[in-house]
This record gives C-alpha cells, sequence and structure tokens, in this order.
C-alpha cells in the first residue's frame, strides 16, 4: 500500500480484535477494554469488511474461533499496537518509561528457579508493563511463539526450529541423579555413566529433555533400561529419592531434597566429547522486536546467569 493513503481500518478495530483473540470471547473482550459487548462485536466486524476477509468465527456456546487468516493478522497486529505505542510514548515525554505487555514463555522444568526473580525485578525496574509467563512443554512452546500468542521463549537449545534467533542466558552440562545412599553417591569427581547401566532408569518424559538424555546414554555406549516416566521434574526427582532409579538431568536447582524431604546426589558425568547446552531466549525472525521484548532480552541475558 502507499505510505500517502490511509488504512481502511483503525487502531480501534486492531485493539478490539487482538482483545478477542486474546480472551476467547465477545464479552471477556468488552470486560477487559470497558466497553459494550456491542461496541467490540462493531470494531470486528468494520475490520473484517474492512480487510475484506473473515477473521473469527462466532458461535454463541464455544466462544470465538480465529480463522487461518485471523491466526495470520493476529502477530502483526500486537506488533502494530506495540509500535504505536511506543510512538505515543515518546511523543507525549515519557520515552524513558518503559511501557507494554509482554508474554514470555518457559520450559517447564527451569520456571520455578528463574521465573520468580526475573518478574519481581524486572516489573520493579518497568512498572508499567504487563508481564505474563507461562511455562510448557518444549511443543507448545514453539507453536504459542510461532503462532504470535508469545513474544519470545526461554528453552533449552535442543531440536529449536534452526530460523530461530536466540541469545545464550547460561550453558548446563547434564547431571547423573542418584538418590543420597546409593553406591555411586560419594563418588568424588566425574562418574562413567555407564556403571549404572544395568540399574533401573527414571525418565523425565518431557522432550527435549528426554531425548537429550537418552542421546548422552547412548554417548557412554548403553541403552538404558527405563522402568518409570513422568513428564513431572518434581515426580522423576522423588522416584529417584526413593532409590527407585537413577536419571539424568539438565536444570541443577540447589536444593538437592525432594518434595517428600529425601536427599538426592547430582554427579558430574564423565562422557566423552559431552557439549554442554544452552539454555537460550528466542523469538522469531520475522517479527519485529518491540522495545519492551528488546529490553527483557537484555535484563535476561544478564540476570539468568547470576541465578
Amino acid at each position: 500500500m502507499s505510505s500517502d493513503r490511509a488504512p481502511a481500518f483503525t487502531m480501534r478495530q486492531l485493539v478490539a480484535f487482538v482483545a478477542v483473540a486474546e480472551t476467547g470471547t465477545i464479552s471477556a473482550a468488552a470486560e477487559r477494554l470497558l466497553v459494550s459487548q456491542s461496541a467490540v462485536s462493531l470494531a470486528v466486524t468494520e475490520l473484517e469488511k474492512a480487510l475484506s476477509t473473515q477473521l473469527c468465527v462466532r458461535r454463541r456456546a464455544h466462544g470465538v474461533q480465529l480463522t487461518p487468516a485471523g491466526e495470520s493478522l493476529l502477530a502483526r497486529a500486537r506488533t502494530l499496537l506495540q509500535q504505536a505505542s511506543e510512538i505515543e510514548d515518546e511523543m507525549l515525554g515519557s520515552g524513558g518509561e518503559l511501557a507494554g505487555r509482554l508474554a514470555i514463555g518457559c520450559y517447564t522444568t527451569v520456571g520455578p528457579t528463574i521465573l520468580p526473580p526475573m518478574l519481581s525485578e524486572f516489573t520493579d525496574l518497568h512498572p508499567r508493563v504487563s508481564l505474563e509467563f507461562r511455562e510448557a512443554m518444549a511443543d507448545e512452546l514453539a507453536e504459542r511463539l510461532e503462532g504470535g500468542a508469545l513474544d519470545a521463549v526461554i528453552t533449552y537449545d535442543l531440536e529449536l526450529p534452526p530460523t530461530w534467533r536466540t541469545a545464550t542466558l547460561m550453558t548446563r552440562r547434564p547431571a547423573l541423579v542418584v538418590a543420597a545412599g546409593h553406591r555411586l553417591a560419594a563418588t568424588p569427581g566425574p562418574v562413567e555413566l555407564a556403571a549404572v547401566r544395568d540399574e533401573p532408569m527414571v525418565l523425565l518424559d518431557a522432550a527435549p529433555a528426554s531425548t537429550h538424555a537418552l542421546q548422552v546414554c547412548a554417548r557412554a555406549g548403553f541403552t538404558p533400561r527405563i522402568e518409570y516416566r513422568s513428564a513431572n521434574y518434581e515426580t522423576v526427582r522423588a522416584y529417584v529419592g526413593r532409590g527407585l532409579g537413577w536419571t539424568i538431568m539438565l536444570h541443577q536447582p540447589q536444593v538437592n531434597r525432594t518434595y517428600g524431604g529425601l536427599k538426592i546426589v547430582l554427579l558430574p558425568i564423565d562422557v566423552p566429547a559431552l557439549d554442554p547446552v544452552r539454555l537460550v531466549i528466542a523469538w522469531r525472525p520475522d517479527v519485529i522486536l518491540s522495545r519492551v521484548v528488546r529490553e527483557f532480552i537484555s535484563f535476561a541475558t544478564v540476570r539468568v546467569p547470576q541465578l
């Protein structure tokens, strides 16, 4: 479109559309925007007319479902609204104060350690930023980031789409986790992983952690005998604490006790040519990052290594 021709749609229509997409219903969007339901419905209808395409399907009992065109528009609408907000802040003299909404995804196992301090400290620094963290497995994080529901994700650099851009937060090496009473628990220095090849394994069944753990075993020259599985990080630790098996983990919290109070021991692994794994913050290359997202990425790269 030529730069000297105004668009057929308005910012208010985009605001209404994004609110409907994020809340899932006309009524919830109206409540968020403090306007009537009819005003929200009319704004979305006018936006569809302006763009000559159906953006959503409205069903009274099932809320609102975005069409493929609506899904495509959502991420671009969020970016446009964020940029408009930044322009307004700068022109009104508040350009030095960060403001806006921010949705960050996080791989489930690392959330308890890094999210609480990041949330409290970033919002203390930037009180006008509405920051929301969403924890999920890697495949769900990827789906939400690609769909525009997340601005960036914090996850391990394992099986990530090659097109994603990343910034390193820290590096981790996998550790062998055993019960405090295990025969290897007091071993000084790195242990050979093959020493547990004949013992049952408890697998953290959450990709890509599960795939990586099996690859580490393969690098050590054996296929583990998986006795128990769980997608819950603390459940795996609890099984190990009970002496039901051993496991491999990248995330290594400071407290080496299970929810039940049983002690576990993390041992460095001696595996030839075993590369460390990066914990990264990742974002899509085709999205223009808002000032809020850029500031958060910079904050994360400095703060996370200290945690």
